[in-house]
């Protein structure tokens, strides 16, 4: 499956949150990441990350897509990090 990953997480522990994800997914942008990822690595990813947030504090939203096939993206500006073969 394809997902899209964004987070708002207080300062002190969004590092611990940008290594995290940086292990399943791509870059995109800050607090952005996207890629395709297995259903046991999704759930790998969501059980490490609420062992890292304050879930009075901090946000993670994670889109889930079955397919890519009728999506496309279009950057305005710097392209950051991440694949080329995005959404």
């Amino acid at each position: 499956m394809f997902v899209i990953l964004v987070y708002d997480i207080e300062q002190k522990r969004v590092g611990k949150v940008l290594k995290t994800c940086r292990k399943y997914l791509y870059w995109v942008q800050n607090s952005v990441f996207e890629g395709e990822i297995s259903e046991a690595n999704l759930i790998k990813l969501k059980i490490e990350l609420k062992g890292i947030i304050d879930k009075d504090k901090d946000s993670v939203i994670i889109y889930s897509f079955r397919t890519t096939r009728y999506s496309s993206i279009e950057i305005i500006g710097i392209k950051k990090g991440g694949e080329d073969t995005f959404l």
